[in-house]
């Protein structure tokens, strides 16, 4: 068993200090210890070591979350937008500063590579609070020709306002513990809404930074908070409170489906993003060697530790036995190390509990007779790694198909077809995304219209932008992020009329 590993970047003495720090609540622009008196340690995924710990808030914490939040938007929602724009663009130049430093503490708890790091959690967050800060201006309305026939003599006339639906609660998921905070926070500060902020208690860290670092941006005090804690505790705390006007989710479909049963026992307004368990066709007009990297990225980004990733592969049968070929060759040539190795390919899994429930998956898979042609174990040295998997032949109602791993484990089948793999493609209770592989235009976007799934690739798989809405069909979810989609879903629309005399 290796226990130390080589070629690791320096840590930042700031990324130190910080780990060290006694961590607190951030509420209403200060720290505040939390009422429980409890703790959590968090822990770095290549290691398994403690690394830092955070407090475990409590009911009457999270009220006090609220009503700071609350005070806040008397006060933010009435800013000019112009104001809040220039504050969110500050706010994007400050975290870009801080960049390294982030990049840093989001690889020691999460695990992921530096170079994504670096390149999504950092870079892709600046340039999406960017984004959508010059939303903040552009917020608007309609107007209406109306024919109420009353009062006599008058020509009516309708307008609609859009303006921020209060105060929201967020709850984020450990996959990408800082890009996901980014959205929602953008997105809801942008329409002029305040937040409380609930982080994965696997990775807590980039969250209370962010919260220091929008206050050194000149966000006032209670616009952001932020609470630590377990799910069932403060995240159900937050769900359920009467105080919330909206609830952004992002995490399994098991627990959103309870946190919208919370949120509409108040009528709380929410946007779920949840599971999928997402097809990539492959057609024979394709050559597996040219997009083998893309194959790969679409399945292993992260790990797979992505509701987007690709997990179920369709592959006409013409080129399955080549195809599955070259991507046995491919994972089998991946290497594992720490998040801070720049050169390994495969990273730690987040946890102790997720590396089991990975393993106990594929043990099931295994037990239904399901062909393993590589990986499909927990390797041999510290940490929480898991070998790229790659499953053949699974039958429709086997676990390969049907359950959300959430891992390193694909799953590939023969398909006669086009018609074939769209429907085998749609077998799931799952929409959130697909991907479909062929120079052909036609079968293309027949595909793209008939894939029930809430974004669609095509010669790609997983890139997202800011611009263009996500969310999920059927059990994936309710709702949408980014563009004009967030911007729907963090404000609410009012209807005016007005009497004209003419």
């Amino acid at each position: 068993m290796t226990s130390i590993e080589t070629g690791l970047i320096p840590v930042l003495p700031e990324v130190t200090a910080f780990l060290q720090r006694q961590h607190a609540l951030w509420i209403n622009g200060q720290w505040v210890a939390s009422s429980s008196g409890k703790s959590l340690a968090v822990f770095d995924p290549a290691t398994g070591q403690e690394i830092s710990h955070i407090p475990d808030a409590s009911d009457l914490d999270v009220d006090h979350a609220i009503k700071a939040a609350r005070a806040a938007f008397k006060v933010w929602s009435h800013m000019r937008p112009a104001d809040r724009e220039r504050l969110l663009l500050k706010f994007a130049d400050v975290i870009e500063a801080h960049g390294e430093e982030l990049a840093q503490l989001e690889t020691l708890n999460q695990g992921k590579s530096i170079h994504l790091s670096r390149m999504i959690e950092v870079g892709a967050s600046v340039e999406y609070v960017r984004y959508m800060a010059g939303w903040a201006t552009k917020i608007e309305g309609t107007t209406s020709d109306l024919s109420i026939a009353i009062p006599p003599g008058a020509r009516n006339l309708g307008l609609t306002l859009r303006q921020p639906v209060g105060v929201v609660g967020a709850i984020v998921p450990w996959n990408f513990p800082m890009g996901m905070a980014i959205w929602k926070i953008a997105s809801a500060l942008t329409c002029g809404c305040t937040m409380v902020l609930k982080p994965s208690e696997d990775t807590p860290l980039t969250a209370l930074r962010l919260a220091e670092l929008a206050k050194e941006a000149g966000i006032p005090d209670g616009v952001l908070n932020v609470v630590t804690g377990l799910g069932a505790g403060a995240g159900a705390a937050l769900a359920r409170h009467p105080g919330i006007d909206k609830v952004s989710f992002t995490g399994s479909t098991v627990t959103g489906k309870e946190i919208g049963r919370m949120a509409l026992a108040n009528m709380t307004r929410f946007t779920l993003e949840l599971g999928g368990k997402n097809p990539m066709i492959i057609m024979d007009d394709m050559d597996a060697a040219a997009i083998a990297p893309g194959l790969m990225a679409g399945c292993f980004f992260n790990q797979g530790q992505v509701c987007a990733a690709a997990s179920r592969l369709y592959i006409h049968r013409s080129i399955f036995d080549h195809t599955v070929g070259t991507l046995e060759s491919a994972m089998k040539g991946m290497t594992l190390g720490s998040g801070l190795n720049p050169t390994a390919q495969v990273q730690p899994l987040v946890s102790a509990r997720h590396q089991a429930r990975v393993s106990e998956a594929v043990d099931a898979i295994r037990k239904e007779g399901v062909e393993i042609v590589t990986g499909g174990k927990t390797p041999d040295r510290t940490g929480y790694f898991f070998e790229p998997t790659l499953l053949i032949n699974a039958p429709e109602n086997s676990l390969a198909q049907k359950q959300e791993i959430f891992g390193p484990v694909i799953s590939a089948v023969p398909v006669e077809s086009l018609d074939q793999a769209i429907a085998l493609a749609n077998n799931t209770a799952y929409g959130l995304a697909a991907s479909i592989w062929t120079r052909d235009f036609n079968s293309a976007m027949k595909a793209a219209r008939q894939l029930e799934a809430g974004t669609i690739w095509i010669n790609s798989h997983i890139p997202l932008d800011p611009n263009l809405p996500f969310g999920g069909f059927k059990q994936s979810g309710y709702g949408r992020e980014h563009g004009r989609g967030a911007i729907e879903q963090y404000t609410e629309t009012k209807s005016v009329i007005i009497p004209v005399f003419e």
